[in-house]
């Protein structure tokens, strides 16, 4: 937006328009990947939602979300909180359930029962925030160092590659456009075009959907490719369809370990955050304040059917960008945000998205969401000659792939289920206690640290300053 390679700490000096222009630049930077998160959830469910994790419900969260982050962050840090992929393998698998309570039970009330599991794996964000603060964050991070996040997160991405090929296969001509237009925009794009390659891609396959839809065409089971009438029959002005969570033990275990996960990559961003604009975050306001933002905009987001937020590399790569260090312009985005989700037009046209166009976007984000678990091992040069850790690694796949149905006990009349991505989460974290060895140090690799998120664009952290 600037043509001054200056870093510019408060925006105002640019004036009330540039701000309001660079406000709109974050919002478009998070909107792809977070209206995303609602769409394919949507689609675990067989397109049965009608409340709750909706477009709506979704830009609300994020956008009151980062306002709260940046209130529990003393207002110094530029971050956004954008909804997190890290959590769709945990809605995917409560969609699944088909046991006790959750047999025969209706779409919308097993995504409330989700909504639950988020609201406790924020909270978990508070108690790592506490011993932060009491211990350190070197110490706590020898619990959950990258031999054990790593794989957690492979296993998120593998777990949901069979749901990119059933959305795919319904139009594959749309899912090959969408896929090659994210590819084109993340290796060859320009400036704002590499930020948000999601959105270019959604873009670009849905004006090819209106254009074979003009043609004539259809899908190959011969269903309308583009369905406008719930457009027609939507209001300009509403509330989001806001609904509270329900809690059930089960749930809980399905989605709170994926915290262990999204705890890291708040920690990585937060380095990357404190990299790009050269102050220490981690120092002032401290990590313990982010982790609390993070947490409680996640449980409050989840509390009222929301996606779980996360801090975003999306627009950390718009900050380097820009020059722009400011958090009144993160906060400008956050209030865009909320504005949007009180039109319910925008949330209708937003869901008219074909599933095939959502399956060409999955083959990107959920084998990247893999691809940065490999890269999380990688470049944290974590050393699997050594057995201990090739073991923690080797069981913590196998819990994570091979348990699919997970481990379902009793509990007095509460009938409890662990899912693959629980089981592997609590042995990879027993086995990183129990084996000796452990010689990860937090810090010792600035880089790797900052590479730790699930991300659509990891790329962007290459940029960062050393």
């Amino acid at each position: 937006m600037t043509n001054t390679q200056e870093p510019i700490y408060d925006a105002r000096k640019l004036g009330v328009g540039k701000m309001l222009l660079l406000g709109i630049q974050h919002m478009f930077a998070m909107f792809g990947a977070t209206i995303l998160v609602p769409i394919l959830v949507n689609s675990y469910f067989g397109g049965q939602l009608t409340a709750a994790l909706t477009v709506s419900v979704t830009l609300f969260c994020a956008g009151a979300g980062t306002l709260l982050f940046h209130l529990c962050s003393k207002f110094k840090v530029p971050a956004f909180l954008g909804s997190s992929f890290a959590f769709l393998g945990g809605f995917a698998t409560i969609a699944s359930l088909d046991t006790g309570k959750y047999a025969g039970m209706a779409a919308d009330e097993k995504v409330l029962y989700a909504c639950g599991g988020i609201v406790i794996a924020g909270l978990l964000y508070l108690v790592l925030a506490l011993i932060v603060k009491l211990i350190g964050v070197k110490r706590v991070m020898r619990f959950i160092p990258p031999v054990v996040t790593g794989p957690i997160i492979i296993c998120i991405g593998l777990s949901l590659a069979g749901s990119a090929i059933s959305n795919a296969s319904t139009n594959w001509l749309l899912a090959i456009i969408a896929l090659v237009t994210i590819i084109i925009f993340n290796i060859w794009g320009r400036g704002m075009f590499k930020i948000i390659p999601i959105l270019m891609g959604v873009v670009v396959s849905y004006l090819f959907a209106l254009l074979f839809q003009a043609l004539g065409m259809t899908n190959p089971d011969g269903s309308q490719i583009l369905n406008f009438a719930p457009v027609a029959a939507s209001k300009w002005v509403g509330l989001p369809p806001f609904r509270i969570a329900k809690f059930d033990i089960t749930a809980i275990l399905v989605m709170a370990p994926i915290a262990l996960a999204t705890m890291m990559e708040h920690i990585g961003d937060i380095s990357a955050i404190s990299a790009t604009t050269g102050k220490n975050f981690l120092a002032d306001p401290g990590l313990h304040r982010t982790l609390i933002g993070d947490g409680l905009a996640t449980s409050l987001a989840g509390l009222f059917g929301g996606p779980a937020n996360t801090t975003y590399g999306e627009n950390t790569g718009v900050l380097e960008l820009s020059k722009v260090y400011d958090p009144r312009v993160i906060r400008i985005a956050a209030v865009f945000a909320i504005i949007l989700s009180f039109i319910p037009k925008v949330s209708s046209l937003i869901s008219t998205m074909p599933a095939s166009i959502i399956g060409g976007v999955s083959f990107i984000l959920y084998g990247m969401i893999s691809a940065i678990g490999v890269r999380n091992v990688v470049e944290n040069k974590v050393d699997l000659t050594k057995s201990r850790n090739l073991i923690i690694a080797a069981v913590i796949l196998v819990c994570g792939l091979g348990f699919s149905s997970g481990i379902t006990f009793t509990v007095g009349d509460v009938s409890i289920t662990l899912t693959g991505l629980a089981i592997a989460s609590i042995v990879g974290i027993l086995l990183n206690i129990i084996l000796p060895g452990n010689d990860y140090e937090f810090g010792v690799n600035p880089s790797g640290d900052q590479t730790r998120g699930v991300s659509i664009n990891p790329d962007l952290k290459d940029t960062i300053k050393k």
